[in-house]
């Protein structure tokens, strides 16, 4: 680093450090004459760093709020605060910030020296929650996380051991190509070299992930990534799926189902939407309980589970309770 560029690092820090500098101040911290350190100062500015400065005898040099967002320079416990606090949004899937915590902890950590990491870990080692949004399953462990944000980001293939819902493990070997956050969970959207398809990872049930080192071309034929990985949540993983039209449009469908229990597409001023589960009967609930009409266009056998339902509620509606004969105890 040459002696100028070290010291304009300095003035950054010492600018950022406190609210303002009396300029005789600041050019003795850095031992330069009065001159150089108006130098550094426009230095500075060209950089992006909105330096104001107040004349006078009790004036001095101040960092604002710029209209742009430059480069900050943090000290070792500002580092383990900032990626800390990066890292329990990623991990604890904190409202609207999954997706830039992630991507901002995998350039923070890329260039955080050995012994902060260190501190980060240990923090993280240390530190137990109450009342966790994870299934049971377990915590999402946030070095996997982002590690696969860095290799999607180069982008390099990725080895790793997958372990599918009924436990059994796998070697895998990928092009990731998007993660993707839904339903309190962090899915990998890649390419599966081996079985030559695109697949969806839970990154909670992948470990010993490794970047192999080899680059890879993106493919231009590659779905959307949250449509694949939803449609696989909400359809693609079940026994029964079913075919229904929503007679509604589109924006009000969408506010009335979550993305991972049913894929709508818009047909007209109507929605289809296709849906699945393990249990006929639970998709026959879930369709009596929305507020707008339907029609139901496969499976035929989704039909009678919902005229078996709605049997089952004229019967229940039918029995009116008997009232009590007059003098009778309560």
């Amino acid at each position: 680093m040459s002696e100028t560029t070290g010291r304009l690092l300095r003035l950054l820090s010492l600018l950022q450090a406190r609210p303002a500098w009396a300029g005789e101040e600041l050019a003795q911290r850095l031992e330069v004459t009065d001159r150089t350190l108006r130098r550094d100062i426009t230095r500075l500015r060209e950089l992006g760093y909105p330096v104001e400065a107040t004349p006078g005898r009790y004036g001095g040099y101040r960092l604002v709020a710029g209209g742009a967002i430059p480069p900050l320079l943090l000290d070792e416990d500002e580092a383990v605060a900032v990626a800390w606090g990066l890292r329990t949004a990623a991990a604890w899937a904190l409202p609207g910030f999954e997706d830039p915590a992630v991507m901002a902890l995998a350039k923070i950590e890329q260039v955080l020296p050995a012994r902060v990491q260190e501190r980060i870990r240990a923090l993280s080692d240390a530190t137990v929650r109450v009342g966790t949004q994870f299934p049971s399953e377990g915590r999402l462990d946030v070095g996997t996380l982002v590690a696969v944000a860095r290799a999607r980001q180069t982008p390099e293939r990725l080895r790793f051991v997958y372990r599918d819902g009924s436990g059994r493990e796998s070697e895998r070997h990928v092009e990731p190509y998007q993660l993707v956050h839904a339903g309190r969970r962090w899915y990998l959207f890649a390419w599966d070299r081996d079985r030559e398809d695109w697949r969806s990872f839970r990154v909670d049930r992948m470990s010993a992930v490794q970047p192999t080192g080899m680059r890879f071309q993106r493919r231009e034929d590659a779905p959307d990534a949250a449509t694949f990985v939803a449609e696989g949540l909400a359809v693609g993983v079940y026994s029964y799926r079913a075919r229904v039209v929503l007679h509604c449009p589109i924006d009000e469908a969408r506010r009335l189902v979550s993305p991972t229990a049913a894929v709508l597409e818009e047909d007209g001023d109507r929605t289809l939407m296709r849906i699945g589960a393990d249990d006929l009967d639970w998709i026959a609930r879930y369709l009596a309980g929305m507020p707008v009409r339907f029609t139901v266009l496969e499976p035929s056998e989704l039909v009678e589970a919902i005229c078996d339902l709605a049997e089952r509620l004229r019967a229940d509606a039918a029995q009116a309770v008997t009232p009590a004969e007059p003098g009778s105890a309560p």
